[in-house]
C-alpha cells in the first residue's frame, strides 16, 4: 500500500492522494439503473420433475460502471418472503412492471447503495414467488439455491433468460465479491451460506438469523412451537410449489418428529457444526429480547466463528424481533455503508479496528466494547440455597447443605413473567433464588448454564431456568406487537428513489415501559434429555435427574441497588409446550447450580454481594413486562 501510494503521489501529486475518498459516494443514476431478471440454475431437482431447479434472481445495478469498463460488488439478499410476506416493518414486496421487469425492491439496499457502485440483487428461494423447485427450510434446496447465485456471480454457474428454457446469460458486470444481508429467515440463509466456505461470500449481516435449525423448534427436547418446518414452509410455498412439492412436505414432517429427538434432518440444518468453513467476515445483529429467533442462536454462532478465528462484529439490541434500521436508523445505515465498503470495495476505513460490540443499555443508549464477550469474563458458579419460606430462596456461592431442597408443581398456565412479579412469595409454581441488593452493578456477559438435579413425580418433565434483574427500569416494550418499536407516520427516504421505489420510510420511536423486574436470559430443556441432548427418555417417577441447560446469550448489567435472581420451574407460558403430565417436581439444591459470564468472575461478584446496599431498591415497583404473547414461527415479514 505504501509503494502505490508513493507512486500516485508522483503521478498525481501528494494533495490529489491525500484527498482520495475513504467511502463509496453516490455518483451514479439510480433513475437510469439497470433493472434485470436472471433464473440460477441451482443444480439440484427438489421438486423431482426431471431438470434442475432455476431461482428467480432480480437485479438492479448502476449502468455506467458496465458502460466503463468496470465490475462492480453485490449486495444480496436472498428470501423466501418476497411476495407471501413482505420484507421490512413495512412488509414490502416485489413489484414488476407489466413485461415482468423488477419495479420495487423491498428495503432500502438499492435505493442507498446501487448510487454507490454496488449491485442489489434479490434472490426467491427455491420454491417461492418466481423460483422452481420446493423449499425446504433451511436445508439443501434453500442453501444451495442462494449458493448458486454466489457461484454464478463468481462466473462458476449457469443463468438463462427465463425460467424454462431461454438463452444463457453471464454477470459479467459482477467482480465476484458479495456480502449477504437479511433478517430472520434471510439471515439464515446467509449463515447456512457462509457455512458452505463458498468462493466469492466477502462478509455476510445476519439479523436476527437462525444457526441451527434444531434449536428453533426445540430446547434440548422441549417442544417450542407446536408445529414442524412443513408448516413453516406451506406458509411459503408459491402456488405452483403447493402443488408439486407434496413429497417434500411429508420428508419434512417425518424428519421433525414433535418427540424432539435429534434426526438427520437437523443435522443438514445445523451451521454451527460447520463453522470452520466460514471464511466471509461476519457483522451479527441480535434482539436481546427476541422471542421468536431466540439468542441461543446468536450466543452459539458467535462462539463457533470465535473459536475459528472468522472476523467479526455485533450489535445486541434490547428490542425483540426488530431490524435496526428501525431501532437506530442513521448509525445503522452508516455502520453498514463503512462495512460494505471495506469488505466488499477494499476501502480503509477502518471498520474493521473499531470497537468489536455495540449494546443497548437502555432504549437508545448504546455502550461499546472492544470485543464481546467483555473482557474479563469468566464463568462463575452461582449456588441457590433455602430462605425464609418455601420457594423463597438465596442465591451465591455458597453450596447448599446435603438434603436441602425445593418444590414446585408444573403450573403450564403461568409465565416467567408469573414467576418473577412473585419471586418473594411462597408460590407452589416455581423456585426463585436472589441475591441481597447489590453494592455494585454487576455485568453477565455471553451464554450460561444452569445444572439442575431434580426428583420428578410423573414420567414426564419439562424445565425452565431464567434469569431475573430485580428493580425498577425503564425497558423497551419487547412483549408487545412492535416488539419495543412504534412506527410513526412520518417518513424520511434513504438514498434515491423512483416512483415505483421510492426509497422513503416510517420513521419508528422507542415503544417503552416501566417494570419492576426484567427478564433478561432463558433456557429450557425436557428432563428427560439427561443422559442425552439429543433424545428424550421416560423418567421414573421418585428417581433424581441431573441436567444441564443451556441459557441463551444476553449483556445485561444489574444495578447497584438490584437483586440477581435465579428462577427454575416448568412449563414457561407462551415459550415452550407443557409436558404430557403435570409432575411435581424436588430439587436437590446441593446438586443445582449456575455457571453465569460474570465481567469480573467471582471477585466481582463478591465485591457486589457483600455487606448492606447503599442504593436499596424502591419498597413498592412497577409491575414487570407483561406475559409474551404466544409466538407463532416466524411471523409475517420475518
Amino acid at each position: 500500500m505504501a509503494a502505490v501510494a508513493a507512486l500516485l503521489s508522483a503521478l498525481i501529486g501528494p494533495a490529489a492522494v491525500q484527498a482520495a475518498p475513504r467511502e463509496s459516494r453516490p455518483v451514479y443514476s439510480y433513475d437510469h439503473a439497470i433493472r434485470e431478471s436472471v433464473w440460477v440454475d441451482t443444480r439440484l431437482d427438489g421438486d423431482a420433475d426431471g431438470r434442475t431447479d432455476r431461482v428467480a434472481v432480480d437485479i438492479v445495478r448502476p449502468a455506467e460502471p458496465a458502460q466503463q469498463g468496470r465490475r462492480i460488488p453485490v449486495i444480496m439478499d436472498a428470501s423466501p418472503y418476497y411476495s407471501c410476506c413482505g420484507r421490512g416493518n413495512e412488509s414490502q414486496k416485489k413489484t414488476y412492471d407489466d413485461h415482468g421487469r423488477p419495479v420495487q425492491f423491498p428495503l432500502y439496499y438499492d435505493n442507498y447503495f446501487v448510487p454507490r457502485g454496488y449491485a442489489t440483487v434479490l434472490v426467491d428461494l427455491a420454491g417461492t414467488n418466481r423460483s422452481d423447485g420446493c423449499i425446504d427450510v433451511g436445508g439443501r434446496s434453500d442453501i444451495g439455491s442462494a449458493k448458486a447465485v454466489v457461484d454464478w456471480l463468481g462466473g462458476r454457474g449457469r443463468a438463462y433468460t427465463a425460467r424454462t428454457g431461454g438463452t444463457p446469460v453471464t454477470a459479467d458486470w459482477s467482480n465476484g465479491s458479495t456480502g449477504m444481508i437479511g433478517k430472520s429467515w434471510d439471515a439464515t440463509i446467509a449463515n447456512g451460506v457462509a457455512a458452505t466456505g463458498v468462493k466469492g461470500l466477502k462478509t455476510i449481516v445476519p439479523i436476527a438469523g437462525i444457526s441451527s435449525w434444531y434449536d428453533y423448534y426445540f430446547a434440548q427436547g422441549a417442544p417450542l412451537y407446536d408445529s414442524g418446518p412443513d408448516a413453516l414452509a406451506d406458509l411459503v410455498n408459491s402456488p405452483d410449489a403447493h402443488k408439486r412439492c407434496a413429497a417434500m412436505q411429508k420428508k419434512l414432517a417425518d424428519g421433525a418428529p414433535r418427540s424432539g429427538d435429534w434426526t438427520g434432518l437437523w443435522t443438514e440444518r445445523d451451521y454451527v457444526r460447520r463453522a470452520d468453513k466460514v471464511r466471509a467476515s461476519v457483522f451479527m445483529v441480535h434482539g436481546m429480547q427476541d422471542l421468536n429467533v431466540r439468542t441461543r442462536h446468536a450466543g452459539q454462532w458467535w462462539d463457533a466463528l470465535a473459536r475459528h478465528g472468522v472476523e467479526r462484529k455485533v450489535w445486541l439490541s434490547q428490542t425483540g424481533h426488530v431490524d435496526p434500521f428501525d431501532y437506530r436508523r442513521g448509525d445503522w445505515v452508516t455502520t453498514l455503508h463503512r462495512w460494505f465498503d471495506h469488505y466488499l470495495m477494499g476501502y480503509d476505513n477502518g471498520i474493521d479496528r473499531a470497537p468489536m460490540a455495540d449494546i443497548e443499555r437502555s432504549p437508545g443508549t448504546w455502550s461499546t466494547d472492544p470485543q464481546w464477550p467483555a473482557p474479563g469474563t469468566r464463568t462463575t458458579t452461582l449456588r441457590p440455597r433455602g430462605g425464609s419460606a418455601p420457594g423463597v430462596g438465596v442465591l451465591g456461592t455458597a453450596k447448599a447443605p446435603h438434603g436441602a431442597s425445593a418444590t414446585f408443581t408444573d403450573d403450564p398456565k403461568l409465565s416467567e413473567a408469573d414467576w418473577a412479579a412473585r419471586i418473594d412469595e411462597p408460590t407452589s409454581a416455581k423456585a426463585g433464588f436472589s441475591t441481597a441488593p447489590l453494592r455494585a452493578p454487576l455485568r453477565l456477559s455471553g451464554s450460561g448454564r444452569v445444572t439442575v438435579t431434580a426428583t420428578p413425580s410423573t414420567s414426564t418433565a419439562h424445565l425452565s431456568a431464567v434469569l431475573v434483574d430485580l428493580g425498577p427500569d425503564t425497558i423497551r416494550n419487547y412483549a408487545a406487537d412492535g416488539e419495543g418499536i412504534t412506527t410513526l407516520g412520518k417518513r424520511t427516504c434513504w438514498g434515491a428513489g423512483t416512483p415505483g421505489d421510492t426509497g422513503c420510510f416510517k420513521e419508528t420511536a422507542a415503544d417503552t415501559q416501566k417494570v419492576g423486574y426484567t427478564v433478561f436470559s432463558r433456557g429450557w430443556a425436557d428432563l428427560g434429555t439427561y443422559a442425552d441432548p439429543h433424545k428424550g427418555r421416560p423418567l421414573t417417577p421418585g428417581k433424581r435427574y441431573t441436567l444441564t441447560l443451556d441459557l441463551a446469550a444476553s449483556d445485561h448489567i444489574v444495578p447497584a441497588g438490584h437483586r440477581l435472581a435465579l428462577i427454575v420451574a416448568g412449563t414457561d407460558a407462551g415459550l415452550i409446550d407443557p409436558p404430557a403430565s403435570t409432575p411435581k417436581l424436588t430439587l436437590d439444591l446441593s446438586g443445582t447450580s449456575a455457571q453465569l459470564p460474570l465481567t469480573g468472575g467471582a471477585p466481582a461478584f463478591e465485591r457486589a454481594t457483600t455487606g448492606a446496599s447503599r442504593h436499596p431498591a424502591a419498597a413498592t415497583q412497577p409491575p414487570g413486562i407483561a406475559p409474551p404473547r404466544s409466538i407463532s414461527r416466524m411471523p409475517a415479514g420475518g
